[in-house]
């Protein structure tokens, strides 16, 4: 069983630079890190951990090095470190005071990967799935900790977004002695009880924001129906080849979770029919634009993990897709069928062509009764680390009032509570956001 305690994983982790380049105002260092799989037992096998290191062409190299660093935490499961082209949004902001490195977390990015390739060479599903355990928050802050101190870097600052916030309160929990202050954006975990609980809250936040959405766009509510019922009674094929399912098409309610993203959803069902020969069809256009957003050959650690991020003690078992059934009016069949959230159900594994190979591997994970504890209560309740959190009050993947029964559980915790943004704030005002957190744990 993997620890979240680095105190008892080797001091140090294997580092070697790739790469330095310098464009558009900004320098990057491309870090690869060797850590162990599991950190309660350095000495067995290893994985790779990449980061890459972004500074401010606007400070000489002397003065970059002599920067603190700051640790930016990516939303997810399964989400590897932003790649930008230049300074923006917050990255703009943090670049003029810190060295920004943006980790790969495990099993992303340029980090060891996992995908239906790779993970056959760990053996039989069962020791997939063993693997797979080590892929928590858990790991991730222990191998964070082994990368500090092969940078040779001070208790540092972290940024964590959504799942990434997670993380810092897993770090606050295990670790809090590698950390100057902490920021976290749309990301105040439970801390305790089942993953029913989330569901529960976040299918209520979402059946309200597709109300609220069709009152916007009340011409969509039309044209949502119309194609659940059309993909109920005719194929229609996705460019990667899988078919386009009635709940395939409902994911694409991830739409709705930002204030960046919800109008785009309206530009997407505006031109998803087109006339043929044979009748009105999806539009080429309308398929490969739905296949972004409901494949996950780019990130299927999401699926794969997702419920794991809430286990601690107990198997989730499919909650979301148990919990679902409390909600008939997201079943495809309802008279007006409503858009999912980011919920991960047990036919993912089945429509989609780069989740079927990990099927076995899901559900193994779904079944695992004895996942380690994510959080420490009691070191939460003597938090001595300074931490501001943006909460949204209509954020549709973290909930509001499970956020602040967290926010008062963390000594010390600043929540600045909003309803300005959704759980993508940072995207639209990544800079505001970040210089108000960072005042409130320098207040």
């Amino acid at each position: 069983m993997t620890t979240g305690n680095p105190t008892g994983a080797a001091l140090a982790a294997g580092h070697t630079v790739a790469g330095r380049h310098e464009f558009r105002g900004l320098r990057t260092v491309e870090h690869f890190f060797t850590v162990p799989l599991d950190h309660s037992r350095p000495a067995d096998a290893e994985i790779t951990v990449f980061a890459r290191e972004y500074v401010s062409t606007d400070h000489s190299d002397a003065e970059a090095s002599a920067l603190p660093w700051l640790l930016f935490l990516q939303g997810g499961p399964g989400g590897r470190g932003n790649r930008v082209t230049s300074l923006s949004g917050w990255m703009k902001a943090a670049a003029r005071d810190f060295r920004i490195l943006m980790l790969d977390q495990r099993g992303t990015g340029l980090s060891t990967p996992v995908d239906r390739n790779t993970l056959p060479l760990r053996g039989t599903a069962e020791e997939q799935a063993a693997y797979l355990a080590f892929f928590r928050a858990d790991s991730i802050v222990a191998d964070a900790e082994l990368i500090r101190a092969a940078l040779g870097a001070e208790p540092w600052t972290v940024l964590g977004q959504s799942f990434g916030g997670f993380c810092a309160l897993t770090y606050l929990s295990f670790a809090p002695a590698g950390l100057k202050e902490v920021l976290i954006t749309g990301g105040l975990a439970p801390l305790h009880g089942p993953a029913e609980q989330v569901y529960r809250a976040t299918f209520q936040r979402v059946a309200e924001r597709n109300a609220e959405y069709f009152a916007w766009y009340p011409e969509d509510r039309e044209r949502v129906t119309r194609i659940v019922r059309h993909l109920a009674r005719q194929e229609e094929v996705l460019p990667d080849g899988s078919r386009l399912t009635p709940e395939r098409f409902q994911m694409v309610g991830s739409f709705l979770g930002g204030n960046t993203r919800v109008d785009a959803l309206h530009y997407l069902l505006e031109d998803a029919f087109v006339a043929t020969p044979g009748g009105d069809r999806l539009s080429d256009a309308f398929l490969e634009q739905v296949r972004s957003q409901v494949s996950r050959a780019a990130n299927p650690l999401y699926a794969v993990l997702h419920e794991s991020i809430y286990g601690q003690g107990q198997a989730t078992d499919w909650a979301a897709w148990r919990v679902l059934e409390e909600f008939p009016q997201f079943r495809p069949d309802a008279a007006e069928p409503l858009l999912t959230g980011e919920m991960v159900y047990p036919w993912y594994f089945e429509q989609d062509p780069a989740l079927e190979p990990l099927h076995d591997v899901a559900r193994l994970l779904a079944e695992k009764p004895d996942w380690a504890p994510l959080y420490d209560l009691e070191q939460l309740a003597a938090n001595s680390v300074p931490v501001a959190a943006a909460v949204y009050r209509d954020d549709i993947y973290v909930d509001y009032g499970l956020s602040m029964e967290t926010a008062a559980a963390v000594r010390g915790l600043q929540a600045w509570t909003t309803a300005d943004f959704h759980h993508d704030g940072i995207g639209e005002d990544g800079e505001g956001i970040f210089r108000r957190l960072l005042g409130m744990v320098r207040a």
